[in-house]
């Protein structure tokens, strides 16, 4: 075979071609995988997602607080007592109590004051932010002090009576 008739095969010039560009598709694919793997979320993100909660360790008038997306979460388990007083008190960001809970002797709230991002301390009126005295009540709601919002709902879920699913 002489090196003319390779040049005048269009047969084995398309076959050439079509090996050329598959070649070069999956080497342009191989090289940016890292790219866009990269793009996934981490494991540490996809673990913070969510975070379920057994609520059979939290007494009546309990509160348990726990981490999601790295902010802390106060669950409290009220007394009836706190129930009936939630529909009593006046807020400077009113909001039904029937609003914020999905079952009445449990509140769920993240618990970062809205004014400044501190912690706030639970007390027996509620929470109190230390820094600039801002005060929430048994639903989250502020009731004196300069924040601006009342504690922040997180999305969450009962998955049955007893447990919870924040995220």
């Amino acid at each position: 075979m002489s090196g003319s008739d390779s040049i005048d095969n269009p047969q084995r010039r398309n076959f050439l071609g079509a090996v050329t560009t598959v070649m070069g598709v999956g080497g342009a694919a191989a090289a940016s995988w890292p790219l866009i793997n990269s793009m996934n979320p981490s494991g540490d993100v996809l673990s913070n997602a969510t975070t379920e909660v057994d609520l059979t360790h939290i007494p009546v008038g309990g509160v348990h607080t726990v981490a999601w997306q790295g902010k802390p979460v106060f669950i409290l388990h009220r007394t009836e007592e706190e129930i009936n007083k939630m529909k009593e008190l006046s807020q400077i960001q009113p909001e039904a109590d029937e609003k914020r809970v999905q079952d009445p002797k449990w509140l769920v709230v993240v618990g970062i004051c809205t004014h400044l991002g501190c912690v706030p301390n639970l007390n027996e009126g509620g929470w109190v932010c230390a820094c600039h005295g801002s005060q929430y009540d048994h639903s989250g709601r502020v009731t004196q002090g300069p924040a601006p919002k009342n504690l922040e709902v997180p999305p969450y879920k009962f998955v049955s009576a007893d447990k919870i699913v924040i995220g």
